[in-house]
């Protein structure tokens, strides 16, 4: 069964109350509840890992080598500054998608631009808690173009 890392950077430990009107009320308890039950409708194995810290995000990057087959990650600001994040992804050598809550192109300009899509086999931004089960048939979708 494949096993996914949802991995959520910097802020998303508020998510539901930060900013509603543009992350919604939906708490990352619920969207980590809302991706278990789905990983059962799809068939593979989830873990999440929240941090505000980019090397402790690495970390958890890097320990998806070898023991994962795919990376979800919610890169916050991090998406658009971090080019440790963008060479962890690549080190780690397994497939990433990058995930935002928000439609980032709709947004600040400074927020058009992306390290981790660089590194990423696919981007999904706009659809807000909805997102993240995207990613995850978007990427059990990848990994079964593999076989």
């Amino acid at each position: 069964m494949p096993g996914f890392l949802i991995l959520n950077g910097p802020n998303l430990n508020l998510l539901g109350t930060r900013q509603p009107e543009v992350y919604g009320r939906t708490t990352l308890a619920d969207v980590e509840d809302m991706c278990r039950a789905h990983a059962k409708e799809i068939g593979v194995e989830v873990e999440f890992a929240q941090s505000n810290h980019e090397g402790a995000l690495i970390d958890a990057i890097h320990g998806t080598r070898g023991r994962l087959d795919g990376l979800i990650l919610n890169a916050g600001a991090y998406t658009h500054t971090s080019v440790a994040l963008m060479d962890a992804i690549s080190s780690a050598e397994i497939p990433a998608i990058e995930l935002h809550l928000s439609n980032v192109h709709a947004r600040e300009e400074f927020r058009h631009t992306s390290y981790i899509a660089r590194v990423a086999v696919g981007v999904i931004c706009g659809f807000g808690a909805r997102g993240y089960t995207l990613a995850m048939d978007a990427m059990k979708s990848h990994l079964d173009s593999l076989s």
